[in-house]
């Protein structure tokens, strides 16, 4: 849906660059450390070192000065075929040529653990049997016929700001090491290509004949890149099959919707911060909900709300490793704060200062560029239920509580019921004017609900009657205040606004699926705050959210009510919906944030992992319902 390019400008005449790629088209890589987004004209338009919300070395995702990484024929930018190697995060890009055709591979390097004679300052989580090479490897190899090739390196450090300076190694044509001024950290480029520096871009051409294989690597920290083509060709098929042994430790159902749970279990392992466990909203920072419009955000966090998704995700596709990964984390910073965050840095900093980059003029102009993120410092009700919902799935899933989770826990349900009568920021951070949002209150029925039931699991009687009843009247209270005329869940109190965030009513059993306020609230959603089908997150002319402008459908409220139809019986239109949104997918199946309806554009921080974590419920709950269906027909 998303394969025509835009008119912007965004680089010089005959680059890959002289048009704004759709954010859609973007290929995604991993290592568990560092992100890198491909575009489809082989330039590597977004990598952050060293790790993946350290500022970039490759920006011209938000501005063609802010340096890139481009290997690919001389003469054609478009590709003929990109494709993952299948179960893998390699990207393959195929290009036709009037002379011949040729392949290029991309990898973030992964191989065996190598700390065995040391512990890892930055790890903590239990050790792998692999870790980051802090290698990015690209191969090309010629097919047939002959194609000239280039290749044209230029990382730019800090957003863009910040030039480098090549100097050959004692390998000659074959290695350049880049260095800049005030930064103690380099990069290093080795090739079996001849290397020549033209300013603070490293560069190779040569004509490609049928047979031929060459490869770059881009390496930082340890350990050694590799040498040669061979051995560059071993640490790509190791990385493959580490891949590829890691989604078959999976549950996917045999259904033609699988490679969709598949492709997102990869890509929420790829947002996935591997020395912490900690997920990243997405990849990066920016990215518009609206071209031209001012709502660009920093993305490459994680939130404390996606836990219960993230773990409802995890362990439904059998990834229990991954998930205990991530609630310890969650549970690092529950048990070290005081006043819990709605989101951390993935190494659980506390501080996220938000701040613009004037200098960069955005994704097809977008402005302004945002690093760090205000909203960590927001007053979110949510926060307690999302932890409280984690904590009791891990319970029910692991069978065991660990002995620091107790205190944890009561002082979050403690921290909900001393909070949940006052007004706060709502789930969609809005920064307007402060509301008494009801599904803040909903979570924080969550909080107590769930304390409650952990509670009376380990046998702490006294505090499970006591968040029963605190969760007995937030939920009178809610009924009473939240629920309009219609018998519909309202966005706040005192208003008949619509929010799709009321969705997740359902889906956290707030109310039984079959009570009428709750078929009432999913359909007048599904009704009335869509667009050709897709869900809005609320009809900006009804919310005071702090901006002007419009936004697109959020795609993650659309598998919101996917799932919600499911809940409320209505399985026929939950399938057709979801069909809808997989036919949306970026011709890699990622997904941003939003999805224009009209031109079916992605929009927003890509890839987005709270989107493709709701994929998954959706899918999974649309293949329930159907196999239920089933066995009742038969």
């Amino acid at each position: 849906m998303d394969g025509s390019e835009s008119s912007s400008p965004q680089g010089s005449p005959g680059s890959a660059h002289t048009r704004t790629v759709p954010i859609a088209n973007y290929g995604f890589l991993s290592d568990g450390e560092v992100t890198a987004l491909v575009a489809p004209g082989g330039d590597i338009d977004w990598m952050c070192l060293p790790r993946l919300d350290s500022p970039s070395v490759f920006g011209a995702l938000l501005g063609r000065h802010a340096g890139r990484f481009r290997l690919g024929p001389s003469d054609v930018s478009v590709p003929t075929a990109r494709r993952y190697l299948p179960g893998t995060m390699v990207l393959e890009t195929s290009w036709g040529t009037p002379t011949g055709w040729i392949i290029v591979r991309d990898v973030l390097l992964i191989g065996p653990w190598h700390h065995e004679g040391e512990v890892s300052r930055k790890h903590r989580r239990t050790p792998m049997d692999y870790d980051a090479e802090h290698t990015l490897l690209r191969t090309i190899r010629c097919v047939s016929g002959e194609v000239q090739t280039v290749m044209e390196c230029e990382p730019i450090l800090d957003y863009g700001t910040t030039p480098m300076t090549w100097d050959y190694t004692d390998l000659g044509y074959r290695q350049g090491r880049a260095r800049a001024d005030g930064f103690g950290a380099s990069l290093t480029l080795t090739t079996d290509l001849r290397l020549g520096f033209e300013g603070g871009q490293a560069t190779a051409r040569t004509l490609l004949k049928a047979g031929d294989e060459r490869f770059v690597a881009l390496s930082w920290d340890e350990p050694a890149p590799p040498l040669t083509s061979a051995e560059a060709h071993d640490r790509l098929e190791w990385t493959a099959h580490h891949w590829q042994h890691w989604l078959a430790r999976g549950r996917f159902p045999d259904h033609p919707w699988r490679s969709y749970l598949q492709r997102s279990a990869l890509t929420l392992k790829g947002l996935t911060y591997a020395p912490t466990g900690a997920i990243a909203a997405a990849a990066t920072t920016s990215l518009p909900e609206t071209i031209g419009g001012a709502r660009n955000y920093d993305y490459r966090y994680t939130w404390i709300r996606d836990a219960t998704f993230a773990l409802w995700g995890m362990y439904s596709l059998g990834f229990d490793w991954e998930a205990v990964d991530f609630f310890s984390f969650i549970a690092d910073v529950a048990e070290r704060d005081d006043d819990l965050q709605i989101m951390y840095g993935i190494g659980g900093e506390r501080d996220l200062p938000e701040s613009t980059l004037d200098h960069l003029p955005g994704y097809a102009g977008s402005q302004p560029v945002r690093i760090g993120n205000a909203a960590h410092g927001q007053v979110q009700h949510d926060v307690w239920g999302a932890l409280l919902d984690s904590v009791y799935l891990h319970s029910k899933v692991a069978d065991h509580l660990d002995g620091r989770i107790w205190p944890i826990l009561g002082k979050q349900v403690e921290a909900a019921l001393k909070h949940w009568r006052e007004p706060d920021a709502g789930i969609w951070e809005v920064r307007g004017e402060l509301q008494h949002f009801t599904s803040s209150k909903i979570m924080c029925w969550v909080a107590a609900d769930r304390g409650a039931r952990l509670a009376s699991m380990i046998g702490q009687d006294a505090e499970a009657a006591q968040w029963s009843l605190a969760a007995d009247e937030i939920k009178a209270d809610i009924l009473e205040h939240g629920v309009d005329e219609r018998g519909v869940l309202t966005q706040h109190y005192g208003t008949t606004a619509l929010d799709a965030s009321l969705l997740l009513a359902p889906l956290v059993r707030f109310l039984p699926p079959d009570d009428p306020r709750i078929r009432a609230t999913v359909l007048a959603i599904a009704d009335e705050l869509t667009v050709d089908g897709l869900v809005l997150r609320y009809r900006v002319e009804e919310t005071d959210d702090g901006f002007t402008g419009d936004e697109g459908t959020f795609t993650i409220c659309s598998f919101w009510l996917v799932s919600a139809l499911c809940e409320i019986g209505e399985t026929r239109r939950a399938h057709e919906l979801c069909a809808k949104l997989l036919s949306f997918a970026g011709p890699l199946d990622l997904y941003a944030e939003e999805i224009d309806t009209h031109t079916g554009r992605h929009l927003g921080n890509f890839p987005q992992a709270f989107t493709h974590l709701a994929l998954i419920n959706a899918v999974l709950h649309v293949i329930a319902s159907e196999t239920a269906a089933e066995r009742e027909q038969a």
